[in-house]
């Protein structure tokens, strides 16, 4: 089994993360066994990040794989289309050996800083007895202390605040115990995944490229081969559990950025067909409808449309345990972009 290096017991870790909706049985099935989690990346959860950046752990818990994900300047995170959707602001993972907790908790200790109270509470439950006798250390190397960890950027949040759970014991190998939805799983993995997704910018190729003319149809379309599927592997070394989530593009959403405008299809929405997304325009086609395009029925004036182009995503995920690929809500990341709309000039004789 790979061993995880902690930096310090102290530690806490900020990540993000998502429900949990595996059954234990499921979720937990290949703790403790196989091999390398993450496609042959480094799989030691000691902070270290490849020269590549390609992958990174955060306190010992989690290992990132971007070796497949977007890259570049224009790049950015997906956004779930789905509202009610929205990840948790924390989880449970294994933290501490029980060394490192007891270096933690005589640290608190000796800070005076927690409470009388609260530290004798804690010095009956992990030192005396209550329920680990001696900080667990006649169970060394069997399993580790679990204990919570927040979301990046979710640390105000009152999510943040439902990890509720004291620290607790798990044996190598065997599931957390099932009172605690949010200890971590192969689904919860996927959607720390999810998060780390980086997609290419929307800019959209226009014909008529800026300025375009009332009445006038205006052919947009996608180069599909630069959006390509995308992924991001999350493991837990530790527990040699993963989870690989996968972003495809689906479709382009064309919103003209006036209601005096008419969309190509009418619902706006261009599916991806093969390698492209609309079609681009080319001599002869003048007298066409295109496929995905826009018609502006008026003038922008001295001013532009801030027309916005949205890719949706499917996503998906695969994972220790899980047989098939499993669907995640879709995704969507859009960019505006400046139209201007002139009139159509013509010549009194």
């Amino acid at each position: 089994m790979p061993v995880l290096k902690f930096r310090s017991p102290a530690v806490v870790a900020f990540v993000t993360t998502a429900a949990l909706v595996l059954c234990p049985a499921q979720a937990f099935a290949g703790y403790g066994h196989g091999g390398s989690t993450n496609g042959g990346s480094d799989t030691t959860a000691s902070g270290n990040a490849g020269g590549d950046g390609s992958v990174s752990a955060v306190a010992g818990a989690v290992v990132y794989d971007r070796g497949n994900n977007g890259s570049g300047d224009s790049v950015g995170p997906v956004t779930s289309a789905a509202s009610n959707w929205t990840p948790p602001a924390c989880y449970y993972a294994p933290k501490y050996t029980p060394e490192q907790l007891e270096k933690y908790m005589k640290k608190l200790w000796a800070a005076e800083s927690t409470g009388y109270q609260w530290d004798a509470q804690r010095r009956e439950k992990f030192e005396g007895g209550g329920s680990y006798k001696d900080f667990n250390k006649d169970k060394a190397g069997e399993g580790y202390f679990w204990d919570s960890y927040v979301t990046e950027g979710r640390e105000g949040d009152p999510g943040a605040l439902d990890c509720t759970k004291d620290i607790f014991w798990v044996d190598t190998g065997d599931a957390p115990p099932p009172d605690i939805p949010q200890a971590i799983t192969p689904e919860m993995l996927a959607q720390l995944a999810y998060a780390e997704i980086r997609v290419p910018s929307t800019r959209v190729e226009l014909a008529p490229e800026g300025t375009t003319k009332v009445n006038l149809p205006t052919w947009a379309w996608l180069d599909a081969a630069k959006f390509k599927p995308v992924s991001v592997t999350a493991s837990v070394p530790l527990l040699q559990v993963q989870a690989t989530t996968t972003a495809e593009p689906l479709s382009l959403r064309i919103e003209p950025g006036t209601p005096d405008a008419t969309t190509y299809p009418a619902s706006g929405v261009c599916e991806l067909n093969g390698d492209r997304i609309g079609e681009p325009y080319a001599r002869g086609k003048s007298d066409r409808t295109p496929p995905c395009g826009v018609r502006y029925l008026r003038s922008s004036g001295d001013n532009s449309y801030p027309l916005r182009a949205t890719v949706t995503w499917k996503i998906s995920w695969t994972g220790t345990g899980v047989n098939g690929a499993q669907p995640l809500p879709d995704g969507e990341f859009g960019a505006g972009q400046d139209v201007i709309v002139q009139e159509i000039q013509s010549v009194n004789r």
